[in-house]
């Protein structure tokens, strides 16, 4: 990539101008990880991806199920039940009632938090 002026560039392979936001530039895309996945494992990109889309297809049934899927060192996948409640819609200022949902919830694992240094946050009674 070759940079022709702040936050956009020209893509050397297809000279296509493209802007990147200065906000979201550290963040890994799909394709991107399969890159990176094939690389660190020799398997081609088609494999890599495949085996990513199976990864991530077989999580999503379990959660389905209701069942927690839990990777040693990485983190836990679950679902958790929201409460119903009420909002307040920002343009009108009414009030809206936001019903009972189940949504997919994950939490990091401690390992994986050591390795970045991250510290846990105590919990407020």
């Amino acid at each position: 990539m070759v940079c022709i002026k702040k936050n956009t560039y020209i893509c050397s392979e297809k000279q296509k101008a493209i802007i990147i936001n200065p906000l979201t530039k550290n963040i890994m895309n799909k394709t991107e990880l399969v890159n990176a996945m094939a690389e660190k494992t020799g398997m081609t990109k088609v494999a890599a991806k495949a085996a990513m889309n199976a990864c991530f297809a077989t999580i999503q049934e379990q959660l389905n199920k209701g069942q927690k899927v839990s990777l040693i060192g990485f983190g836990t996948f679950s679902v958790v039940e929201r409460k119903a409640r009420t909002a307040k819609n920002p343009q009108t200022g009414e009030k809206v009632k936001v019903p009972a949902k189940k949504v997919a919830k994950f939490k990091a694992g401690s390992s994986m938090l050591a390795k970045k240094g991250a510290k846990k946050v105590a919990k407020k009674k």
